[in-house]
Formats: structure tokens, C-alpha cells, sequence
């Protein structure tokens, strides 16, 4: 373990020094090449910023985990990874998203398009036998059919690509949340022993922390801000789902049962999902498309109650630090589904707070 911990910060370590070195090139590139971010009446920012950032993601943290497995099948004298259907499905799949978001981010997809491409993408994970056959008890229901199970799988997917992708709107908040979430996933796959996981979560989160300093305190003037685009939060998504799915599937083969395994997942993600949610019900009930973007997501809100940025970031911050150490400490005591209940309650109420604050502020 103390070896596997120390590839882990070393994959951390490349990843965040990769992430530093690419990212100004990217950005004096997007300058070269007039690829910006144009300001307009929905977005929040008021100068043109690159939208590429998310490009350096994937190679950044490839390149950092092939080093640091390379590295640890030394030192343990062993090969780690085993090269099996799902791993080429889920990297075709991967491929798939990162190349269509970055298709978008230079001369723009249309979103039926990035849609089609994502359900495609999705469903190749469940044909490799990689999909949610176990609901631990949600709903009073446990082992699901094949078919139930693939369906759900593919529709996890593609809602939770979509959810980081929604809820990039502000500085620093989908790269936030990632984090969070992949240091929650980091951990659920170490309790498990799985460090080949570990190691590449690890690598992540090394290249999102290096996107974070110049998403939040980057100068846009200066030239030294820059957003992580479709390329980006498509490709975060993507992988979180798999590590939702990868985490929550019952396999005795790679994992002891572990009845919490599907509610600490979705624990780690109920910011963007809930948000997701509601946003969704506010354009039926508006009868809005459902690709049409607005300005209706829970940091909008924030800021509309008197927030900044700044101030709206750190607020979501710590719900989402909220509901993980909530749901975590009642995990053992109450089942999923009433937890999951209580968090749609909470979530409900804390709308209802920011509404007040709106008002409030209206009426100033």
C-alpha cells in the first residue's frame, strides 16, 4: 500500500506539471488562432478567454499514469493492468466524447449531434459486460435483468456527461466538482485494493488542480485565463460515469458486495445531477427544448441572490462537501432509498432559501 501510494502522488505530480507546461502553450495557440470564448448575454465572463484548456487533459494524465504503471509493474514485479474488452471499449468510448468535444469547441456541434455521439459512446460499455446490475436495495430492488441493467447503464452515461457539461458555467465549478468527486472515487477504490484505479484518478486530479489556477486566477486581459471547453468537460463526465458504473457493478471477481458502493458513488455526483434535474423540469414546465441553454442553473441563482462568481463557487463547494460527509455518516444507519429522499429534500430546501434571497434582492 505504501508503495501504491506513492505512484499515486507521483501520477499526481506529472499530471499537475504536464497541466502547467501545455496550458500556456494552448493558450498562446487559442491567441494565435483567435479560438475564444466570446461573452454574450448568457455567459458570466466579459472578455474573450481560450476554451481549449480541456484539450491537455487526457494526454496529461495518459502520459502520467503510463509512467507511474510503468514504474509500479517494476517495482512489483508484476503487470498491473490487463488489457480486456471493456478497457478497449471504454477507451474507444472515451475517444469518442473527448474528439467530438473538441470537434465542438473549434467550429461548434450541433447538440442532437454530441447527443447521438454520446449515447453511442455509452452504450459500448455495457456491450463489454461493464454495466449497473445491482440497485442495493433503491426502491426495495437489487439484482436487475441485463437488459434493465445495460439501458440504466447507458442512461448514466449520458446523464452525467451531460450534467458536468451543463454545470460548466463559472469559473472553477465543473473542474470543482470533478475533483471532489474524483478524490471520493480515489478512495472508494483504495478501501478496495484496486491501485491501477487509483493511479489514474491520481493523474486526473493532478492536470484538473493545474487547470483550476488558471480557470479561477488566471487574468483573461493578460492572456493567462483559459476555460476547459467541451473537450474537457465531456471527457470528465464520461470518466466519472465509468467510475460510477466501474464502482457500483456487483462483480465478485474484482470486489467484495459492498451494499453503500451505488449510494457513495451517486453521492459523489448529486450537485450536478440534481442540478441537471431541476433545470430539466423547469423547461417542461416553461415548454422549453431541452437543449436550449438558459440561465436557470443553481449558480445562476446564486448569483442573482447578490453572490459573485467567487462567492457562488464556494457556496456549491461546500454542499457538494455537505451531502458527501451527510450521506457518508448515514450510510451505515438508513437505506438508500430514504437517504436519497432526504438529499432531494434538502437540495429542495436550499432552493427555496436562494429563491428567498432573490426576492430579497429584487426588492432592494
Amino acid at each position: 500500500m505504501n508503495s501504491a501510494l506513492f505512484f499515486m502522488l507521483g501520477a499526481f505530480v506529472v499530471s499537475c506539471v504536464c497541466g502547467f507546461i501545455f496550458i500556456p502553450l494552448i493558450m498562446n495557440f487559442c491567441q494565435r488562432n483567435n479560438l475564444y470564448d466570446i461573452p454574450n448575454s448568457r455567459k458570466e465572463h466579459h472578455n474573450p478567454v481560450p476554451r481549449l484548456g480541456g484539450i491537455c487533459f487526457l494526454p496529461s494524465s495518459l502520459l502520467a499514469f503510463i509512467i507511474a504503471l510503468s514504474v509500479f509493474d517494476r517495482v512489483t514485479g508484476k503487470e498491473q493492468i490487463v488489457i480486456g474488452v471493456w478497457t478497449c471499449m471504454f477507451c474507444i468510448s472515451l475517444l469518442l466524447i473527448y474528439g467530438v468535444g473538441l470537434v465542438d469547441d473549434i467550429v461548434s456541434v450541433s447538440p442532437r449531434t454530441k447527443f447521438i455521439v454520446q449515447i453511442v459512446a455509452a452504450s459500448l460499455i455495457p456491450l463489454s459486460g461493464l454495466y449497473i446490475n445491482n440497485l442495493y436495495g433503491f426502491m426495495g430492488i437489487h439484482e436487475l435483468p441485463y437488459w434493465v441493467g445495460v439501458l440504466l447503464t447507458v442512461f448514466i452515461f449520458v446523464f452525467i456527461d451531460n450534467a458536468i457539461n451543463l454545470i460548466d458555467g463559472i469559473d472553477g465549478l465543473a473542474g470543482s466538482l470533478s475533483l471532489i468527486a474524483f478524490g471520493g472515487f480515489l478512495y472508494c477504490f483504495a478501501k478496495e485494493g484496486l491501485w491501477v484505479y487509483c493511479i489514474m484518478i491520481a493523474g486526473l486530479m493532478g492536470v484538473l488542480v493545474s487547470y483550476l489556477y488558471f480557470n479561477i486566477w488566471g487574468k483573461a486581459e493578460k492572456n493567462r485565463k483559459i476555460f476547459m471547453g467541451d473537450s474537457g468537460s465531456l471527457s470528465l463526465g464520461f470518466i466519472l460515469a465509468f467510475l460510477l458504473v466501474k464502482y457500483s457493478m456487483d462483480n465478485p471477481n474484482v470486489m467484495p458486495y459492498r451494499k453503500d458502493c451505488l449510494l457513495l458513488s451517486y453521492t459523489l455526483l448529486v450537485v450536478p445531477v440534481f442540478d441537471v434535474v431541476r433545470v430539466i423540469f423547469k423547461r417542461l414546465k416553461l415548454r422549453k427544448p431541452l437543449f436550449h441553454a438558459d440561465k436557470n442553473h443553481v449558480h445562476h441563482k446564486l448569483m442573482r441572490a447578490g453572490l459573485s462568481q467567487r462567492g457562488a463557487l464556494n457556496v456549491i463547494i461546500v454542499l457538494a462537501l455537505f451531502f458527501v460527509a451527510f450521506n457518508y455518516l448515514l450510510a451505515d444507519y438508513i437505506r438508500i432509498t430514504y437517504i436519497a429522499l432526504i438529499d432531494v429534500l434538502l437540495y429542495t430546501l436550499f432552493h427555496l432559501v436562494v429563491n428567498r434571497f432573490i426576492r430579497f434582492a429584487g426588492e432592494k
